[in-house]
């Protein structure tokens, strides 16, 4: 039986991709960083579930032992390259048939952002590695909208970017249903580098609009500096994020992020997720409960 390790398994697309790979029949180990009740769920579907830290090379080793595919996915912050090297080392102690590694859409050697730049350095060294791996260059996710779900609520729309700057957002379950059919066949898919887009490109602008169509409501597009939306969302000292998104509105502008891939639809082989059927399946996130604002 193939057991694939999927790291932040809590996380957007690491929590679908173990439910995908479960329904499909892999053995799946999760790698999470605390043991609490998301820790439990997974458990309760099936996975085995590990603690670990991916900067920690004992933690990575332990957890990568036994495993013949593994995903690999890092958050926004310092560290990106160091937990890259280790993973690529543990993956080719264990002689793993595949990495899926998570990307970024504008990842090149030259980037603004370090993070982006490091999101590069880190493809470098996977394939540097020898160890087979598909990389995943992913624009933004539809989860966007939930961070700043909080706001809409309020007939809001307000982000850090050029209103009329282009992107077409996928879901985090789709680019996880994606990863897991790249695991299916690792023949087909090694050494291959992904753009993964939704498959509708709008502005910030027009998906404004898009997201106030389906809630019923007015939501003229707001752009603040990128302190400022840090500061809404209580990220104010986040240094790492603020660094990011600002040389990410300079990708923007240049339109880096603009266009659609077809890709993560060829893959999945069905249509991908709709700003509309995100929204809807998220409404009550979007919305005041006013029997609680009237109680």
């Amino acid at each position: 039986m193939t057991t694939i390790l999927i790291t932040t398994a809590n996380g957007e697309t690491g929590r679908p991709m173990v439910d995908h790979l479960l329904e499909m029949g892999f053995d799946v180990r999760a790698m999470v960083r605390t043991d609490d009740e998301r820790a439990r769920r997974l458990r309760e579907k099936g996975a085995d579930v590990v603690f670990g830290d991916l900067l920690d090379f004992r933690d990575v080793r332990a957890a990568m032992e036994g495993v013949q595919r593994a995903y690999f996915n890092y958050p926004i912050g310092d560290g990106l390259v160091e937990a890259a090297v280790m993973f690529a080392q543990a993956a080719k102690e264990q002689d793993l048939e595949l990495i899926v590694n998570m990307s970024q859409i504008q990842s090149r050697p030259r980037a603004r952002s370090k993070t982006t730049q490091n999101h590069w350095l880190s493809e470098q060294v996977f394939d540097w590695s020898g160890v087979p791996t598909t990389h995943l260059r992913v624009t933004f996710f539809m989860q966007w909208l939930l961070y700043i779900s909080g706001i809409i609520r309020y007939g809001r729309y307000v982000l850090p970017y050029d209103p009329d700057s282009r992107f077409a957002p996928i879901a985090g379950r789709d680019i996880a249903l994606t990863a897991a059919n790249i695991f299916t066949a690792p023949e087909e898919h090694r050494g291959r580098t992904y753009t993964l887009t939704g498959s509708a490109e709008y502005s910030h602008r027009e998906l404004a609009a898009e997201v106030g169509r389906v809630l019923g409501k007015e939501l003229p597009y707001e752009q603040v500096t990128v302190s400022t939306f840090l500061d809404m969302l209580g990220m104010a000292d986040d240094t790492a994020k603020l660094v990011h998104f600002e040389a990410v509105t300079f990708d923007q502008r240049e339109g880096r992020l603009a266009g659609v891939s077809d890709v993560a639809q060829r893959i999945i082989g069905r249509p991908l997720v709709t700003v509309e059927e995100f929204v809807n399946e998220h409404r009550s996130l979007f919305e005041l409960d006013y029997t609680k604002a009237t109680a």
